[in-house]
């Protein structure tokens, strides 16, 4: 049998397995091959949150739900075959809505990344957003942000693999944003092993937008102690300086002679004690792309875990990616009684630069009337020996 039978046979067993033992086929779940999803549980005021599974045929499995429009668990196989869960999150809708989530698997906004004493201006009207990291608005704000709220998913299937496409209408004023935005994001796992999103949004008013996906990896497992053995390249030749607050500075400044060049493939926890005593305190920095053109689909970051020779590509039409190494986990208890220590997962999140609304020669995230937001994050998916 050669390696790509054995990849496809291994996984193939391992899902049987994971699905028997890991309690994703008790009653009331069910996957995209059926027409109506399951169910995750309850929110604390009593709405049901929907679940969601996308297979396919080499044994990658994804599991979403509606609040936030979360992945919840991401299945990968081995360079052997052998499935891990590689997403940080949590078995319940409790944990999800508990202190002990920061963004895990969800998608955030309206607006990704701090904008500078929660206020912008546009037009010239002053809004003020809630300051929810400091003076600073993070990830769109309160209790109405993205990943708060309820999403609704319609499962489909295509001759390419399955799929989740997500809606929500975010009401003008919510949280603090001009417009009715209306908005999709879309989920496609294929058969050649990539995860497709797609972020959608129009609005009746002029407001800014920037959705990104906001996934915990660890490519030796969800709970593995460290992050930092993994290995990574980011196709980036610039990042954006920050200050005390970790507000950009404006500077587009090179990553040659820091410890912010990766554009080579680099152990992740080779050069991070040099940024312990910044404001960043390890890597928590927004990258920007080389791109031949605004909007061009490219890669963004390839992320190695030598141990299991899992890899994962993330290819993006948006300008930036933050680079994050789970700085701020503190312990909490996940799915299975996992404990997430400090820097045991990354996270590359595809987005527009932090600030954007107050920078004008970063590229702009105002959606206007008549026009249509679109961006897309592919996630690809391999091994290697």
């Amino acid at each position: 049998m050669n390696r790509t039978a054995r990849f496809a046979a291994g996984a193939a067993v391992y899902s049987v397995i994971l699905s028997a033992f890991l309690g994703w086929g008790l009653a009331g779940e069910a996957s995209a091959a059926e027409d109506k999803p399951g169910s995750y549980g309850k929110t604390a005021d009593g709405r049901e949150v929907a679940a969601f599974v996308l297979k396919n045929r080499a044994g990658i499995e994804v599991r979403l739900i509606s609040r936030g429009a979360t992945i919840t668990h991401l299945y990968l196989p081995d360079r052997d075959g052998k499935l891990a869960d590689v997403a940080l999150g949590f078995d319940d809708v409790a944990g999800y809505e508990s202190d002990r989530n920061q963004y895990f698997g969800c998608i955030v906004g309206r607006v990704a990344g701090r904008i500078a004493k929660s206020q912008f201006t546009l037009d010239g009207k002053i809004y003020k957003l809630e300051a929810n990291n400091g003076r600073n608005h993070l990830h769109g704000g309160g209790p109405k942000s993205l990943e708060k709220v309820l999403w609704d998913g319609k499962p489909f299937k295509t001759e390419r693999g399955q799929g989740v496409r997500f809606t929500y209408t975010s009401p003008d004023g919510e949280e603090g944003y001009p417009g009715r935005l209306e908005l999709a994001v879309t989920y496609l796992l294929t058969d050649d092993n990539k995860l497709e999103m797609d972020f959608e949004a129009t609005t009746d008013k002029a407001t800014p937008v920037n959705l990104s996906q906001h996934m915990y990896f660890n490519l030796a497992g969800h709970g593995a102690e460290t992050v930092l053995d993994h290995v990574l390249m980011l196709n980036a030749d610039r990042y954006n300086p920050v200050d005390e607050e970790l507000i950009p500075t404006g500077e587009l400044a090179p990553v040659e002679g820091t410890p912010l060049d990766f554009r080579k493939a680099t152990v992740i926890g080779k050069r991070i004690e040099q940024l312990i005593d910044t404001p960043t305190m390890g890597y928590d920095v927004n990258f920007v792309l080389n791109k031949e053109k605004p909007g061009q689909m490219t890669l963004a970051a390839m992320l190695k875990h030598p141990g299991s020779g899992r890899v994962l590509k993330v290819l993006t039409t948006q300008p930036g990616v933050q680079l994050y190494t789970g700085n701020f986990l503190f312990g909490q208890e996940g799915k299975g009684g996992q404990k997430y220590a400090k820097r045991s997962a990354v996270c590359l999140e595809t987005q527009h630069f932090p600030d954007s609304v107050n920078q004008p020669h970063f590229p702009s995230t105002i959606l206007r009337p008549g026009k249509k937001y679109h961006e897309r994050c592919i996630y690809e998916f391999s091994t290697e020996k």
